[in-house]
């Protein structure tokens, strides 16, 4: 069982695939989505991988959270969560996971927070049908109807589906269709569903009902530390330079160094003329 990503909703878009069809897609990008914590058997009970994405302020950071990013050398997060994982898919510290860590074709399941509708009906809550638009309703066309029974019970059983708060709550969409990655981007271009409204933080994760496919990458696909290597280069090379102009400047200081000695062997002689 492998670890998911973080992403943020960004938009949505389309795909045109070589057969002329347009397929829209939801937009989300997964960039900087780095591991904060390792959760083992052995310490904690259970195998985990602790994820954190999007940057914050160290000063809007807890000063627990930030003793936890730092023991992790990574910049304070934003969202932090964690995905269950089994013992041979953890991944190191400080990794960055990247977006084609999905790969084209695959089935995931996203989690996200839905879009708020505040206090909503019973025919948009439940999908009920109302009651009729004629014929003896009087200013309750919209209205859920009958609650209850009779004097046994005498109450309203728990669970009935009435009028209330909608929208605003953990929501898993199943077998979403992963359409394409792009990796340099950050991007993982989804089609179906994917819950919330724009900018909000969703979880990625491999589908629980489809079998995964062929060519994924195991455990994770990380950054490459080679990409990180030719930043440095320049670096180094300057660090090499500098001794030697520290080599060189004495060089250069010697020939003053000598005049002063020279003047000084021909004052006596000067004296001696006199």
């Amino acid at each position: 069982m492998r670890t998911g990503l973080i992403g943020k909703k960004v938009g949505m878009s389309r795909v045109f695939k070589d057969d002329g069809r347009h397929v829209p897609v939801t937009v989300v990008d997964v960039s900087g989505c780095q591991v904060v914590a390792q959760k083992t058997e052995e310490r904690d009970g259970y195998t985990a991988v602790q994820l954190g994405a999007g940057t914050a302020k160290p000063k809007n950071t807890p000063k627990p959270m930030r003793g936890h990013f730092a023991k992790a050398k990574v910049e304070p997060k934003m969202k932090v969560t964690e995905f269950r994982v089994s013992g041979d898919a953890l991944v190191d510290v400080g990794a960055e996971l990247m977006a084609d860590h999905f790969v084209e074709g695959q089935y995931v399941d996203v989690v996200g927070t839905s879009i708020g509708k505040g206090f909503a009906g019973a025919m948009k809550r439940h999908n009920f049908s109302g009651l009729r638009a004629s014929h003896g309703v009087s200013i309750s066309h919209r209205s859920h109807g009958s609650t209850g029974q009779c004097q046994d019970p005498g109450r309203v059983f728990k669970g009935k589906k009435m009028a209330g708060h909608m929208g605003a709550a953990r929501v898993t969409m199943q077998n979403l269709e992963v359409v394409q990655t792009l990796a340099d981007d950050g991007l993982i271009l989804i089609k179906g569903s994917v819950p919330g409204a724009k900018e909000g933080w969703v979880l990625i994760s491999d589908a629980v009902k489809k079998v995964l496919p062929d060519g994924v990458p195991v455990p994770a696909s990380v950054k490459a530390a080679q990409e990180e290597a030719p930043q440095e280069e320049p670096e180094a090379a300057a660090a090499e330079e500098a001794p030697e102009a520290e080599t060189e400047a004495p060089a250069t200081d010697a020939p003053e160094a000598e005049a002063p000695e020279a003047s000084e062997a021909e004052a006596p002689e000067g004296e001696a003329k006199e």
